[in-house]
């Protein structure tokens, strides 16, 4: 059969730096910090952790009301970051109508927001009586999607990934998938998610929740490094538009990357657990989807997330496949873990180092662990060519996830 070539010409941010793609860039490039301390996180008995990075700069009345009410924070932010994907991309609404658009927009669960706010009314007196008609369409697991979908008058086909934190990345790769086998021209693609205590005190529970530096958040998350104690929550949304080579040489769209492999595999060892030969076996299979050896890439974009057990177990992954060739380094020590969002937000990331030629480091590396030493870590921001680099997701729940991104150039 023959596959087609699949380009992203959009891209979308929602992040905790603000809104739009350009601050998220220019502020990783200036190495800031999201991370701040979230009062609200006080008020939770037995939480140990202070520390989130929340979106900042929305404005949800740049939706209109008839779709606004049926969106929790993380639909509006998802659509935002399409209303800017969509832009970039030159897409109108005959586009989305036609039919040969489709969705692929995921988040970990529901609206936890909207969640919460039905089980402070219902539980005391066991009453629906002040359950509002769009309550159910905030919380279903395809909120994020549908709703843009509405929005958009989109009529083609809808994913809705939802496997935590490879989400998104999973969701740009059934994306990738679904143009190469012409089932649909374009595709919004990527994921979102809102922060709620409770989303930082699953990971407190876990013991996997950053509890050190409450007193100086902008010094956590620490991936790969000596003194790193776990996740910073965050929230967001990264949306990028994929569509067919073809497509986008025919509208005369500028191309900022192309897609050339994927590959999602389940880990069986362990639903918490991060296993090293599962995460090299999804390395090597996109490698392998791709059509490139490992000698072939310029930079790795790590999921690492600043745990003890996740960072150990991708680092060494890493090391089997590229050795200490390949620089590696991750940007969650910027943004914190958006979650459902992070795979997009930092796909973006790495396009546009692509396209400007730089690298951008891994924030508060100060020490690595000789554990996870044997790479080539990125520590200040660096000028470099990248042809070809990938981009690794690694869920809980034994679900891991990778993309290869290729410089597109004029054939």
């Amino acid at each position: 059969m023959h596959m087609k070539r699949v380009v992203i010409t959009g891209m979308g941010s929602i992040s905790p730096f603000g809104k739009g793609v350009d601050v998220l860039i220019e502020s990783l490039k200036a190495n800031k910090s999201a991370v701040a301390v979230v009062p609200a996180l006080t008020e939770i008995k037995g939480l140990r952790t202070m520390v989130a990075a929340l979106a900042t700069n929305v404005d949800p009345k740049e939706i209109p009301r008839k779709f606004r009410r049926s969106m929790s924070n993380m639909s509006i932010y998802a659509t935002l970051a399409c209303h800017e994907a969509c832009a970039m991309g030159r897409i109108t609404e005959a586009h989305c109508s036609s039919g040969r658009m489709g969705v692929s927009i995921g988040s970990t669960v529901g609206s936890p927001i909207a969640t919460h706010d039905f089980y402070k009314d219902f539980l005391p007196d066991n009453t629906v009586e002040n359950t509002r008609s769009t309550f159910f369409f905030q919380i279903m697991n395809h909120s994020c999607a549908s709703n843009v979908v509405q929005v958009f008058g989109i009529k083609g086909r809808m994913f809705a990934p939802s496997s935590a934190c490879s989400t998104s990345t999973q969701a740009i790769g059934y994306g990738y998938e679904t143009i190469a086998f012409g089932k649909q021209e374009m595709m919004l693609c990527g994921g979102a998610d809102e922060f709620h205590p409770l989303s930082a005190a699953t990971f407190d529970i876990f013991n996997a929740a950053s509890i050190k530096y409450n007193d100086r958040p902008h010094m956590t998350p620490r991936p790969f490094d000596r003194d790193r104690d776990g996740v910073v929550c965050a929230e967001g949304s990264g949306i990028l538009l994929l569509e067919s080579l073809e497509s986008a040489v025919q509208r005369g769209v500028p191309v900022l990357a192309e897609v050339i492999g994927f590959a999602t595999v389940s880990d069986p060892t362990n639903i918490a657990d991060p296993d090293v030969d599962s995460i090299e076996s999804c390395i090597r299979k996109s490698l392998l989807d791709a059509g490139v050896a490992p000698e072939e890439i310029d930079y790795v974009n790590a999921h690492a997330t600043g745990t003890i057990q996740g960072d150990i177990a991708e680092g060494n992954a890493i090391k089997r496949v590229f050795g200490n060739r390949a620089p590696v380094s991750s940007l969650k020590g910027h943004l914190g873990h958006t979650m459902a969002a992070s795979g997009a937000l930092e796909t973006i990331a790495t396009i546009s180092m692509m396209n400007g030629n730089y690298m951008i480091p891994t924030l508060n590396l100060d020490h690595i662990d000789p554990l996870c030493e044997g790479l080539a870590h990125i520590q200040r921001l660096e000028e470099s060519h990248i042809e070809v680099a990938i981009k690794n997701n690694f869920a809980l729940g034994g679900v891991n996830t990778c993309i290869v991104l290729r410089r597109y150039t004029h054939d």
